[in-house]
């Protein structure tokens, strides 16, 4: 066991107060995303199980691989740090880590990041902790990330920069007669180039029918066609931000009820920028949204809800959708992405990435979103 000052340290205030305010005993988490956000670095999830556990009251533990212990012990963690050897398992850790912590002996209600931490990191609390009520407080403890950073929108406008300029270079090179896979992988080989330091997901490069699929995978046997909606969904990483950015062209050309198609999408993702500002709720901008498409005449072709939060996740928190009563404020950063979908035909989505400012909001996405013909 390696000891560190347990003085207070203000980077896990947060945690404190989502444990005090959300009536829990403690709260627990893993590496990922509001591991990165804390810490300013992140740990690979793997076989060797790596947490932190945080009390409402007193000094937090971590339990850790001792193969990390070097790049562990730079982060200056300011409690007490229990390590343990591949040879003899992690089970002697966590025992080590609840005797120190007696306090949490009985808690009724222990916080965890529910969707991030995998089920036998929680059974192995559970044998530690057996009275504990584990709790779904991925929520609460995510929220510490919804308020971003001007250095944090910074990097996002860099992820987003990298992506756009690999789209337009990728557009460059589209001909009929490509598939889906060959298209995929020159947008990937653009962003690389330009610098991204990852991809934010596996990018959707959607064609005629597969299209309309609105989480789609590139196909190898299908050749664009005259008349197909080309739909590319992707996103560059920088520095651990991401960008999420969608935007439909035809491919040739397109008919007068493609045409339709598209620009109503269009007219719903303008109106969501529109009404997007600080003090309305994300209810009020998907319902919005929702309206434009609703009133139209392609209404049976909606699927899915408006948007969601962007940053070190790429789905994260505010989910932007009806009875959300989530009330928007400055730093918040979030996707406008209304989408229409014939099944077997043709899908449309434009999305773009927005941060609401004290005055409205700035758009982060800047690439055309008038209706495009390429090919």
């Amino acid at each position: 066991m390696a000891k560190y000052n347990s003085m207070a340290d203000p980077r896990l205030d947060v945690l404190y107060k989502a444990a005090r305010d959300n009536d829990l005993d403690a709260v627990a988490f893993v590496p990922g995303p509001n591991f990165k956000n804390i810490f300013s670095r992140d740990f690979h999830l793997m076989e060797r199980p790596l947490m932190i556990i945080v009390p409402k009251d007193g000094t937090p533990v971590a339990i850790v691989p001792n193969l990390e212990m070097a790049s562990f012990g730079a982060l200056g963690f300011p409690g007490e740090i229990f390590d343990w050897r591949d040879e003899d398992g992690y089970k002697s850790a966590f025992v080590a880590a609840a005797k120190i912590l007696p306090q949490l002996a009985y808690a009724q209600r222990f916080g965890l990041e529910a969707q991030r931490m995998r089920a036998f990191e929680q059974m192995a609390l559970q044998k530690v902790f057996p009275q504990a009520e584990f709790v779904d407080a991925h929520a609460e403890i995510s929220n510490i990330r919804l308020i971003k950073t001007a250095d944090e929108i910074a990097l996002l406008k860099k992820a987003i920069q990298i992506s756009e300029a690999a789209l337009e270079a990728t557009l460059q090179e589209v001909t009929i007669g490509q598939s889906e896979k060959e298209i995929e992988g020159i947008l990937v080989r653009h962003m690389f180039a330009l610098g991204a330091d990852g991809l934010s997901f596996d990018p959707i490069v959607a064609a005629g029918d597969n299209a309309a699929q609105p989480h789609a995978t590139a196909r190898a046997d299908y050749m664009i066609k005259c008349g197909d909606a080309l739909l590319i969904d992707f996103g560059a990483s920088w520095m651990g931000y991401n960008a999420d950015i969608t935007r439909t062209f035809f491919v040739g050309e397109v008919s007068g009820f493609d045409r339709a198609f598209y620009n109503t999408v269009l007219a719903a993702n303008t109106r969501g920028k529109d009404v997007s500002r600080a003090g309305v709720t994300a209810h009020d901008v998907d319902d919005a949204v929702q309206v434009v498409l609703e009133n139209s005449q392609f209404a049976q072709f909606i699927r899915h809800k408006t948007g969601h939060g962007l940053g070190l996740d790429v789905h994260e928190a505010p989910h932007i959708m009806r009875g959300n009563k989530h009330i928007l404020q400055p730093g918040v950063v979030f996707t406008i992405e209304p989408g229409l979908y014939r099944e077997g035909e043709c899908g449309v989505r434009i999305e773009d990435n927005v941060v609401v400012t004290k005055d409205g909001i700035e758009c982060l996405t800047t690439f055309d979103r008038e209706l495009r013909i390429v090919g």
